[in-house]
């Protein structure tokens, strides 16, 4: 039986009243330092009792408040599936880099995940692979044999996210939620695109480059790798082709223009998840906007740490979901 969304909606409602918008940002960047900044942000309700002064430590805890509370309204987690097990993935690995290489994970895991990074920790330790998740034991297994017989770090790196981009898609076509879909599809196209410039500029070779793709709906990946395998412009020429023309000339800047576009793309599709009452749309493009709103107070905190200048920042900023 389908999950009734109703009340977890009415609750959604109220915490997006509390969303920052453009004009906060702009105030956070005007800020004359860290602790300014920080201060403006505990005035808009971030942090908790605790004087938290540390940027990473603010965002850690906006983090844990915002899934704590997608925990409390929502009493099916599985749905949100699609949005953690990225992190399972990183999860494996800084388990399978760790364990070659006899070091400890501390501070390298992600909690926010569909299962525990030190049970993935553990079984990758005692190469028991079948008591991972289904979902990572082929994988796991591929990636550390690679990386034993080959030390090829990048390799072992290239199997692990094909095989993450391969899983959230299989969730997206498994939903029938239009939002989880088109987020889904744009995770994997999205990772095709940046592995195509990547490897252009790097001069892999075409059966390189295809076994790093993961097939989507929206990319022809036989034909995108047979471009990476050319040049850059033979790239460009093949996206304009596809729903992703519109993103070009922000891969042309760089891979943080295009990081960009995606996210802009996305929030401007989550904003008709406004008017819809009951599904999980609203939850999905809220959980999407928070994330959003902390990548974003992320690079000010951090170009405050680092002096960037304020138009550098701007260029970089994502719109906001309010």
């Amino acid at each position: 039986m389908q999950q009734d969304y109703t009340y977890a909606v009415a609750r959604i409602r109220f915490r997006e009243t509390r969303l920052l918008n453009d004009g906060d940002l702009l105030s956070l960047l005007s800020a004359k330092d860290t602790p300014s900044a920080i201060r403006l942000l505990r005035d808009k309700g971030w942090g908790d009792n605790n004087d938290v002064k540390d940027s990473e430590a603010l965002l850690s805890l906006e983090e844990k408040k915002l899934w704590d509370f997608i925990d409390e309204i929502v009493t099916e987690q599985r749905v949100f599936d699609f949005l953690r097990v990225p992190s399972d993935f990183h999860n494996l690995k800084v388990a399978i880099k760790c364990v070659t290489r006899n070091e400890k994970p501390d501070g390298m895991l992600l909690y926010n995940a569909v299962c525990d990074p030190l049970e993935i920790f553990d079984s990758i330790s005692k190469r028991e692979y079948q008591h991972l998740p289904e979902f990572l034991q082929n994988c796991a297994r591929e990636a550390m044999t690679v990386l034993l017989q080959t030390s090829d770090g990048q390799l072992c790196d290239m199997i692990i996210d094909k095989a993450c981009m391969e899983h959230v898609v299989a969730l997206g076509k498994q939903s029938d939620n239009e939002i989880i879909r088109l987020y889904c599809e744009l995770f994997a196209a999205s990772g095709d695109i940046k592995i195509a410039v990547r490897s252009a500029k790097t001069k892999k070779s075409h059966d390189f480059i295809l076994r790093a793709m993961a097939e989507c709906d929206s990319l022809d990946i036989e034909k995108l790798s047979a471009a990476a395998a050319l040049d850059f412009d033979a790239i460009i020429s093949y996206l304009n082709l596809t729903d992703y023309k519109g993103a070009v000339e922000a891969i042309r800047t760089s891979m943080s223009a295009f990081e960009k576009w995606c996210d802009d793309y996305l929030t401007e599709v989550m904003r008709s998840q406004k008017w819809e009452p009951f599904g999980i749309g609203p939850i999905v493009a809220y959980i999407l906007a928070r994330e959003n709103e902390m990548k974003a107070v992320r690079l000010i905190l951090s170009a405050k740490i680092n002096n960037l200048s304020e138009e550098t920042v701007k260029e970089r900023l994502r719109s906001m979901y309010v």
